[in-house]
């Protein structure tokens, strides 16, 4: 596997070594000793999948301390775009942005360290979106960005933009503004 550096402090790109033959492929989705060797040391406790119509965005979400979660997130079907904002107060890339298009041709995975928020907004007909976290899912700690918030409306594609059939939670429409987040990390 290759790991990647991206724009934002902490936050990895993971390229897995793809075997294929006139069989199909295989490849390593997660190992433990292997992912400790490039840095990510995430104990990860639970895996979450999510099945998502063309038009869906989910985010952008995070759960707040003492319950933050790391996050390995991957697509295995279909193709999403990927949006993550560092939140960390003490980081040098703090309410920075960092996107990326996850499919199920590339295989790529994505490595979101504690105190960041993460959404996807889904590109293709339906997608399969699979994630591990480090943390249990406390729904007193759960809480989010607004999709719009200035500093990251410009990262979405212009449908996300222009809400015609976006699909979207009542609750996640209802989210903060990143300038109106109170919670630090």
């Amino acid at each position: 596997m290759e790991i990647i550096t991206t724009t934002i402090q902490d936050l990895l790109i993971i390229k897995p070594k793809i075997s294929d033959d006139d069989r199909g492929i295989f490849y390593e989705t997660f190992q433990k000793k292997k992912y400790e060797k490039n840095g990510i040391t995430a104990n990860f406790v639970q895996d979450n999948r999510s099945l998502s119509t063309k038009g869906t965005l989910r985010g952008l979400h995070f759960q707040k301390n003492p319950h933050s979660q790391a996050k390995l997130v991957s697509c295995y079907s279909g193709k999403v775009l990927d949006l993550v904002v560092d939140l960390r107060t003490s980081s040098p890339t703090y309410k920075q942005s960092f996107r990326i298009i996850l499919d199920a041709e590339e295989k790529l995975q994505l490595f979101i360290p504690k105190g960041m928020a993460h959404g996807f907004y889904v590109l293709s007909e339906l997608a399969d979106f699979v994630y591990k976290c480090d943390e249990f899912y406390h729904p007193e700690s759960e809480s989010g960005i607004h999709y719009l918030s200035h500093q990251i409306k410009d990262m979405w594609p212009m449908e996300v933009l222009n809400q015609n059939s976006l699909k979207i939670s009542s609750k996640d429409l209802c989210l903060p503004h990143l300038d109106e987040l109170s919670c630090e990390f």
